[in-house]
């Protein structure tokens, strides 16, 4: 797992799908837990304003909340991982910023997080804990109290929601094409292939000889799966049974193949994937592009 995301483990935890199981058990079985109005804390206009990491859009990130969020970074980091605090601020106040845009999204969206329901969200962590007391060491452990873990939750449940309304409109189909490639080391033994298959030579007889094992068949591709962007708009380009001219890379040189082209096949679950990290980056692009973000601590 990519370090950027450790910071998250606890917003994995606070919204994975097996807690949307327990909410019958632990509304039944969960003591009533009196949950304070939850605000956010934005610059005020006293003499004396409250310390700010970052101010999004106006909504800011308390230098408190920066730096308890930088010590459960570092907490969770595991035995032999090595980050130094510079490093370690920059990661976590990007994740904030990210779960902050992500929040306003949801609320611009039209999302409502109701008093009732954090109250049952808060039940069902109990539940989940094991109890009320093992939920209280939970928090201490994590450097939390209520007050301020509320507003974590929040933000939390607001960001997953926009996140998964994101990830819901990567389609589920999409045009591929099968490739066939042959790959080479040498730029000259890659003319060299070119040439003979210019003189009638048969492009999958060759690949077998370079490539016993796959034969050099990568199977179907859609956009945005290939390591090299190049190799990718050439084969969009070429039409079934059309093979390129050598393509150098930094791994080497390519000449490759189209056996077949698909307008509206299914995307692989890997692919989906990548489709889907792809959109959420964008969506935050381009919600960065339109916000006011200003950043206290970090230079």
């Amino acid at each position: 797992m990519n370090s950027r995301l450790i910071i998250l483990t606890l917003l994995v935890f606070l919204s994975a799908c097996g807690i949307e199981q327990t909410v019958e058990s632990a509304t039944k079985t969960a003591p009533a837990t009196q949950i304070p109005t939850v605000t956010y804390t934005s610059i005020p206009p006293s003499a004396t304003p409250i310390p700010m990491a970052a101010v999004i859009n106006g909504q800011g990130i308390t230098l408190e909340e920066f730096n308890a969020e930088i010590n459960r970074y570092l907490s969770a980091l595991e035995d032999g991982d090595e980050i130094d605090r510079s490093s370690a601020e920059s990661i976590v106040l990007e994740d904030l910023i990210s779960q902050t845009l992500l929040m306003q999204g949801a609320e611009e969206g039209g999302f409502v997080l109701t008093k009732g329901e954090l109250n049952s969200r808060i039940d069902e962590l109990i539940v989940d804990a094991g109890g009320e007391a093992e939920f209280n060491i939970w928090l201490e452990a994590n450097g939390y109290d209520m007050d301020s873990f509320l507003p974590t939750l929040e933000r939390s449940i607001k960001a997953a929601w926009m996140r998964d309304q994101i990830l819901a409109e990567v389609p589920d189909n999409a045009a591929h094409v099968k490739l066939v490639q042959m790959l080479f080391l040498d730029g000259e033994q890659a003319n060299q292939v070119m040439r003979e298959l210019e003189s009638g030579r048969d492009f999958a007889t060759m690949a077998a000889e370079i490539d016993p094992i796959s034969g050099g068949n990568l199977g179907w591709v859609p956009r945005n799966f290939l390591l090299h962007k190049e190799i990718e708009d050439i084969a969009f380009a070429l039409q079934p049974g059309e093979n390129s001219q050598v393509i150098e890379t930094s791994v080497g040189y390519h000449i490759i193949k189209v056996e077949e082209i698909e307008q509206d096949r299914r995307l692989n679950p890997t692919a989906r994937l990548i489709w889907q990290e792809i959109a959420l980056r964008d969506w935050e692009s381009l919600r960065r592009d339109a916000s006011n973000i200003e950043i206290v601590t970090i230079e």
